[in-house]
């Protein structure tokens, strides 16, 4: 478990360097890189934005009553 913990992160922080390097017009790999990365982030952020109005992962719905 902890190796694919690892591997996540190795592929964030690579994705994050390619993404700045993008930005000062790296390589043609790097810039696809880049946009997988944003896109990637775009799909989490949309999934937690949904997920916060539908009450999924909301603390003051805990059930504790």
């Amino acid at each position: 478990m902890i190796f694919l913990l690892l591997g996540v992160l190795a592929l964030v922080v690579g994705g994050c360097v390619c993404v700045v390097w993008a930005e000062r017009g790296g390589p043609r790999w790097v810039r696809v890189v880049a946009v997988l990365t944003r896109g990637a982030g775009e799909l989490v952020s949309s999934a937690q934005k949904s997920g916060r109005k539908s009450g999924w992962g909301s603390r003051g719905d805990d059930g504790d009553d």
